[in-house]
């Protein structure tokens, strides 16, 4: 799992993009930490939209 933000940031979103319907189902197949992965991304002005699947930046 890449630790820069803005490279998570791409991970993130790819696989959701190509792989996964949800944040949920990505962390639960991968064993990650949702809430770590929010706040991280959230530390670059991004949240998860969930109608869209993806990290959008807040504004």
């Amino acid at each position: 799992m890449p630790k820069d933000p803005n490279i998570l940031l791409s991970y993130v979103n790819t696989h959701l993009r190509d792989t996964y319907d949800s944040l949920e189902e990505l962390c639960k197949s991968l064993d990650l930490d949702e809430l770590e992965i929010r706040s991280s991304l959230k530390g670059i002005g991004y949240e998860y939209d969930e109608a869209l699947n993806k990290f959008i930046p807040v504004a």
